[in-house]
């Protein structure tokens, strides 16, 4: 039998967060700049009464191709605090910013007969995966591709901008948030991810110097600059805590294990790294987590919204930060409880799973459409 929330339930819900004005979820809210805004609590300490932090996932990727400058631009002029790349690298040794190490389905390198040859197929994760791999491209190859809308079927609306858009570096994205700091009259953040950090140290390029080199060169390697860096990875951390100065972040999958884990034949999972003992072993080297959602408030067998875990609490009382993954409008990706339709293209009411989440004290969201959560988190 599904299980869906009473209206008592929600009452409950709703105390925590009264007055939230529920707006059109197809308008763009364009958050003006202001030098005055409420100041955010230190790295590393949960946020008692601030609002929640806004990360731009892969930028404003539910309105623009992700990983692209003009995603990140818009996220943050609709109100995000940070901007976030996924890191790979190229065959000399660049970081940029792409979804994953194949780069098939979010450039159209399919489209240059003078790479057909670099199609090939590779172990990623104990995966076989076929396509083109960025390590297999110097930059200045990748940057002759132009990017294209990963998930055309669910945002064909974005789909208008292909072809206009390359695949930023890292330190692109660093000139980027530094330039729309200056226009907006306030810090915009960097939370890069080091993507598939093992398979990366097997191709012979690992990731992490370079990230080091990137951050230590731009003034970032400190402990007060808004910078966040995460992995789903476990080792890679541990190295990191090392040489970074800036809060790390362990991402937890919703099943599964860190790869580095199985690779080495560390029987831990992710259901491992979220119990109390997991997390006070993160809190030795990581300053928060980033679960998926569905570890927060679990779905039924019918995808609806069961009760909260006390993984929140259970985090915050080893004072990690939590900020879920990810938040996006589309009915395919919302809980059962919120579909507007059987349209898994159409937009649901994503308020009220952010009214959901919010009650159980989260720190920050990974948001597709920043400019919905800015909206949510302003009014509540």
């Amino acid at each position: 039998m599904r299980k869906r929330w009473s209206t008592r339930t929600w009452r409950r819900t709703a105390v925590a967060l009264s007055g939230l004005a529920v707006l059109g979820m197809t308008s763009v809210v364009i958050v003006p700049a202001s030098a005055t805004e409420a100041p955010r609590t230190a790295f590393g300490q949960p946020h008692a009464h601030d609002e929640p932090l806004v990360i731009g996932h892969r930028g404003a990727s539910g309105h623009r191709p992700e990983h692209t400058l003009a995603a990140y631009e818009l996220a943050a002029r609709m109100g995000a605090d940070y901007i976030e790349p996924d890191l790979v690298t190229t065959k000399d040794g660049v970081l940029v910013a792409r979804h994953e190490p194949e780069i098939g389905g979010t450039t159209d390198v399919a489209d240059h007969p003078e790479f057909a040859d670099r199609k090939t197929t590779k172990s990623l994760d104990g995966t076989e995966v076929t396509g083109w791999f960025a390590e297999d491209f110097t930059l200045a190859e990748l940057k002759k591709l132009r990017a294209k809308e990963r998930i055309p079927e669910l945002r064909q609306e974005n789909t208008i901008y292909d072809g206009r858009y390359e695949v930023p570096t890292l330190q692109e994205i660093v000139d980027l948030s530094r330039r729309l700091s200056r226009q907006l009259h306030r810090e915009i953040g960097l939370y890069p991810e080091t993507k598939h950090p093992t398979y990366f140290r097997e191709q012979g390029l690992p990731l992490e110097p370079a990230l080091v080199r990137t951050l230590t060169r731009n003034g970032l390697n400190r402990p007060n600059a808004k910078v966040y860096v995460q992995s789903f990875e476990v080792t890679n951390l541990r190295e990191l805590r090392r040489q970074l100065r800036v809060p790390l972040v362990q991402l937890i999958g919703g099943s599964g294990a860190p790869y580095d884990l199985v690779a080495a034949g560390d029987p831990r999972t992710y259901d491992d790294l979220a119990t109390p003992e997991g997390l006070a072993e993160i809190a030795t080297y990581a300053r928060g987590i980033g679960p998926s959602k569905d570890r927060i408030i679990p779905r039924d067998a019918g995808g609806f919204l069961t009760e909260p875990t006390t993984l929140v609490d259970d985090a915050h009382a080893e004072r990690l930060v939590v900020h879920p993954y990810t938040f996006r409008a589309e009915n395919t990706f919302l809980p059962a409880d919120f579909r507007s339709s059987a349209d898994p293209a159409a937009w649901g009411d994503i308020f009220a799973e952010y009214d959901a989440f919010l009650a159980t004290g989260i720190d920050g969201v990974f948001a597709d459409h920043p400019d919905i959560a800015v909206a949510a988190f302003r009014d509540r």
